[in-house]
């Protein structure tokens, strides 16, 4: 493999390249350091980066290598952290000028699980202020004067630009779906629950959730398989068998897969280049796809997730405001109050209406595989904002599964993303759904090149 730009590859190819002895981790650290340093001064995708200590950990996997013992699935293979998620040996900001120089005294669970996997923390990748609205610095490598999507702003952008093979993000509404989609990466938000989010910064209990980004389906199968686990601090979690996502990227339906083309109560804020795209696709797919529509108690869920989410912004949030409300966004501000206004019953409510709606997809899914519909209005927008999540509110309300697929471009050539939605619990299905639909439609793609 001598020759080999080691990061245009993937990380499945990654982890079996340093495995099999045919490179180190050394080399592919130093591989992805390289392209830092020659792109991130005008991405900005890194919030810390310490290249001695990423190569210091490249040097003792390695080692470890070497000595015979067995390696875990990402043994060796560099990853990029969301800068929300605790790291002891290495700042955690949480984009917020508060939080400047903080430095957490134990590894966010999920950083403990990717090192027992063998994976090398490469750095912490830019987040928005406090995981919200406001813009961060990060700028799309697509074109530097539109957004790369927030909140996991840093790790779809330096993913996209070859920075890092895959990198972990959070969803509490579109942080991980919109991102992947405005810089055309892989983006897997899993059902809610399934990653143990304890030493992450907390916005809202019920919608929180922990995601991966990679260049490929296989890629964030991979990450988000060493990520999957009981955690007794994190009461969202439970005792779950192995979920094998990887192994169900690379396996064949038993029958091709029928989608459901959902198209929410938002249509209508979608771009008319995404309207024309999605009808492309839909012919394209023919018998394998149907219009459905949501029952109409469906139009209440964006009202419902915002509940939910303003008032955990006022419980878990509230604490930067007391200490520096002046060093807060307007965003941040206004998100705060507006959750403390949000009445005890109307709070359980919305609790409720999760196993509600959650039952009304159920029906969809009994004869559909997935659900496809869009994973934002349109391409990136500019940089004065992160983009509307709207496509992607109901499922992180529901806590479904969801992935973002880089399989569209608008008329100038910018990425949209086509987005998949499973039932809770079927993330592997899902997986295998969107391996498909992926192989597909690139198939497709060549033949017509």
């Amino acid at each position: 493999m001598t020759g080999v730009d080691l990061t245009a590859l993937s990380a499945v190819d990654l982890a079996a390249a340093i495995r099999d002895g045919q490179h180190s981790s050394e080399e592919v650290v130093d591989a992805h350091l390289a392209r830092i340093a020659e792109i991130d001064d005008q991405i900005e995708a890194w919030a810390f980066l310490d290249p001695d200590h990423a190569r210091a950990q490249a040097k003792h996997a390695d080692a470890f290598r070497r000595s015979g013992r067995p390696l875990g699935p990402l043994h060796g293979v560099p990853v990029g952290i969301k800068d929300i998620i605790d790291t002891k040996d290495m700042p955690t900001e949480n984009g917020t000028v508060l939080d400047a120089g903080r430095r957490p005294r134990t590894d966010a669970v999920l950083v403990s699980q990717l090192r027992a996997a063998g994976a090398v923390v490469l750095g912490k990748t830019v987040t928005t202020e406090l995981a919200y609205y406001a813009p961060s610095k990060t700028k799309n490598p697509h074109d530097p004067s539109r957004t790369p999507g927030g909140s996991s702003s840093g790790s779809a952008a330096a993913v996209a630009s070859g920075m890092a093979p895959f990198a972990v993000g959070t969803q509490t509404n579109g942080s991980v779906i919109r991102p992947a989609s405005f810089c055309g990466v892989v983006g897997l938000k899993p059902t809610w629950g399934l990653i143990p989010r304890t030493g992450v910064l907390a916005q809202s209990f019920h919608l929180d959730t922990i995601g991966a980004f990679g260049r490929s389906v296989a890629d964030a199968a991979l990450l988000a398989d060493c990520l999957i686990g009981h955690d007794a601090g994190d009461g969202a979690t439970a005792p779950i068998a192995h979920q094998g996502l990887l192994e169900a990227t690379q396996s064949k339906p038993p029958l091709p897969p029928l989608f459901a083309f959902v198209k929410t109560p938002v249509w209508g804020q979608a771009e008319d280049s995404a309207k024309e795209a999605f009808g492309e696709l839909a012919e394209f797919l023919g018998d394998a796809v149907d219009d459905v529509l949501l029952p109409e108690v469906f139009a209440q869920g964006h009202a419902l997730q915002r509940r939910l989410m303003t008032a955990g912004f006022a419980h878990n949030l509230g604490t930067y405001e007391q200490r520096g409300r002046d060093q807060l966004s307007r965003h941040m501000q206004d998100a705060i109050d507006e959750g403390r206004e949000v009445r005890a019953h109307d709070y359980l409510a919305a609790v409720d209406w999760i196993q509600v709606l959650n039952a009304g997809l159920d029906e969809i899914f009994k004869r559909y595989d997935a659900i496809l519909t869009p994973s934002a209005p349109g391409a990136a927008p500019g940089s004065a904002s992160t983009g509307n999540p709207a496509f992607c509110t109901l499922w992180t309300l529901c806590g479904t599964p969801a992935v973002s697929l880089p399989l569209l471009k608008d008329q100038n050539g910018l990425p949209l993303g086509v987005q998949l939605v499973g039932p809770r619990g079927g993330d592997a299905r899902l997986m295998r759904s969107a391996a498909w639909l992926t192989e597909t439609v690139n198939a497709a793609a060549a033949d017509d090149a």
